[in-house]
């Protein structure tokens, strides 16, 4: 963790523990030191994020404070992680303090799925960026996007609609030429540009959807384009930019590498750069979703624009033209869980560097977002929802229930927000658009996420019991369970010993079934876990042979490998024959980068330089030791 960022768990009852913030002087001078602590209310249907400021004099470490006057929503107990941030008081002399970027991981901002992290009254006058939402409503007024691109439809989900008691309005973007929305920022960055410096053609990096709206404006401008991807980059994508006339460049294992080197060939060509995200231009482009979506959705009972947010483009040049015109209209960012820099950047105020990102969503999947984008969602921006990879899996089945198409992980991201927003606040007959912003869906991941939408959409439960190894234990099982539960996968194998564990699926039509289905099982006698939010549990237990082991100092990691030949060969080169490998399961899921779950036998004394060594070269990796499923089903002891 950084040393100037904190964090405290919220627990029901709003009982705070301090952090030591004694690391942070030498950033702000004594008198202005400030900690602002954000704490969840409740009132009435709607959550809201509060912030209150307390001078460091009144903190020491490991101090608590109770915070009686605020009321935990009575339908959600589930304790949440807030984060604690040392902030100067505004207008105060910080030292350099504004100009050192702060890092944060993902974990350090962890609410219940659903919960709107607010920031303050989204208000036009407050905007700090470079041009007014006035600005953007003209520029993105007089647009060019719709050389290249098209209007989308906005399509109601029926089927999910009358499911959840809401009208959903799919703004389909998936129905691009390039089966994204970035055509619209790439083009309208690209037809602003010089003839001269058209002439000298353009740059960018991207391994994604940016990549290819890039290559189409190029072909149609009639400039060259040259597209920088990661070495990892998956053939499919390589190809889909090839296609459209791209001249891919494949340079450096990581997308900073690739992105340094872009801008560095830029400069020596002199080809013009074009941003992903970070650009007047660009946003305004990505703005006439907005413009469509009002021109489509003329009803005054219009409540909530829910947005997928990577870099910010995207949601940025959409509030900026609905709020000039709708500002009743409620704009809602939704990130991953794993990938949350917008809604770390809002909380702190400032943009943060996120230290790593899940990838699951990678059209979203950023470690910083936009500098420009940033600025406008701070003043216009209502709030921003977190969902899992579970729940995103879930909204991809939910939209080709209703259309037959299948979105991208990125382009459900919305989807799950909404649903987990409107549950979250029990609303019921509003109305919602969600923009569904790519399908450019590898094939092979499809394997993961429909293995993962039932349990996000709380339709299956991973369970695993333990029961006694005595004859007729199983079917006495077995009948607990019930005929009238579905079991949906099923392993067991008898162990010489007093009891077995068995790891097992069922089919469920809500969460208190699940509830009630455990309960039934300890009243039985049957220890049972429910490992339906286990993501180690999901990934890799439920494929995992072999049985348990007693292995003297076994640890257990998730490392991340890239998806190229020989990268394995490098992180054994690093880590053995000094540490003995123990455990080791791999599965392509689609991405760049795979996910193994790796067990070793490491010394307490050396836990520290096993982590060193693979992060040295460039492998993020998580110790997971403790993990629930690992102890039940891979460890003797």
């Amino acid at each position: 963790m950084s040393s100037s960022f904190a964090k405290t768990s919220l627990k029901p009852g709003h009982s705070f523990r301090a952090v030591d913030i004694s690391s942070l002087h030498k950033h702000v001078p004594r008198a202005t030191r400030t900690v602002r602590v954000i704490s969840e209310s409740c009132s009435g249907s709607s959550s809201r994020l509060h912030a209150s400021r307390l001078r460091d004099s009144d903190l020491s470490a490991k101090r608590s404070f109770s915070l009686g006057s605020l009321q935990s929503p009575a339908r959600r107990p589930t304790a949440t992680r807030a984060t604690v941030t040392s902030l100067p008081e505004s207008g105060s002399e910080s030292d350099d303090w504004s100009d050192k970027k702060l890092e944060v991981s993902p974990e350090d901002l962890t609410v219940p799925q659903g919960y709107l992290l607010q920031f303050g009254t989204p208000s036009c006058e407050m905007n700090r960026s470079q041009y007014s939402p006035s600005d953007y409503l003209k520029k993105v007024l007089t647009s060019k996007v719709y050389d290249v691109a098209v209007e989308t439809p906005l399509e109601e989900a029926k089927r999910l609609s009358e499911r959840v008691s809401n009208t959903l309005l799919l703004k389909r973007e998936d129905l691009q030429p390039v089966f994204s929305f970035k055509i619209r920022g790439a083009y309208n960055r690209m037809v602003n540009l010089t003839k001269e410096e058209l002439s000298k053609g353009v740059i960018t990096a991207s391994a994604g959807n940016h990549a290819q709206g890039v290559a189409l404006s190029a072909a149609a401008l009639g400039t060259s384009a040259i597209i920088a991807m990661p070495e990892i980059t998956p053939a499919i994508k390589v190809n889909a930019v090839r296609r459209l006339g791209g001249e891919v460049k494949l340079f450096g294992e990581t997308f900073d590498a690739t992105q340094a080197w872009a801008k560095q060939v830029a400069e020596e060509e002199g080809r013009v750069f074009i941003p992903p995200f970070d650009h007047p231009d660009v946003i305004a482009g990505q703005g006439t979703v907005g413009m469509e979506i009002l021109r489509q959705c003329s009803s005054p009972d219009l409540d909530h624009v829910f947005v997928p947010v990577g870099g910010g483009g995207l949601i940025a040049g959409i509030a900026a033209y609905i709020k000039c015109l709708r500002p009743d209209v409620k704009i809602i960012g939704v990130e991953p869980a794993g990938a949350n820099a917008m809604a770390q950047s809002l909380l702190n105020g400032r943009q943060v560097t996120l230290k790593s990102v899940n990838a699951f969503a990678d059209g979203v999947a950023v470690k910083e977002v936009g500098s420009e984008p940033f600025a406008l969602c701070q003043s216009l921006v209502d709030g921003v929802v977190l969902v899992s990879q579970d729940a995103i899996c879930a909204a991809i089945k939910d939209v080709f229930e209703d259309t037959r198409s299948i979105l991208e992980p990125a382009g459900a991201c919305a989807l799950a927000g909404a649903k987990a927003y409107l549950e979250y606040n029990n609303i019921k007959g509003s109305t919602s658009v969600v923009v569904t912003s790519g399908a450019n869906m590898n094939f092979d991941r499809l394997r993961l996420v429909a293995e993962l939408a039932d349990i996000g959409a709380a339709r299956e439960a991973l369970l695993a019991s333990s029961i006694p190894e005595k004859a007729g234990a199983f079917k006495e099982f077995v009948n607990t369970i019930g005929s009238d539960t579905s079991i949906t996968e099923f392993k067991y194998r008898r162990q010489e010993e007093n009891s077995a564990h068995v790891l097992y699926g069922v089919s469920v039509d809500s969460p208190t079934q699940i509830q009630a289905l455990v309960q039934r099982l300890e009243v039985s006698g049957v220890k049972t876990l429910d490992l339906s939010n286990d993501t180690v549990g999901q990934m890799h237990m439920r494929d995992l042979v072999g049985g348990q082991s007693g292995t003297e100092n076994e640890r257990l990691y998730t490392v991340e490998f890239p998806e190229k030949a020989g990268a394995l060969e490098k992180f054994l080169d690093q880590v053995s024959p000094r540490w003995d490998i123990t455990l080791f399961h791999y599965r392509n899921n689609g991405s760049s980068k795979g996910e193994v779950l790796l067990g070793m036998q490491v010394p307490d004394s050396e836990s520290y330089e096993v982590l060193g060594a693979v992060t040295a070269i460039g492998y993020p990796i998580v110790e997971v030791t403790d993990n629930a499923a690992y102890k039940l089903f891979m460890r003797l002891d």
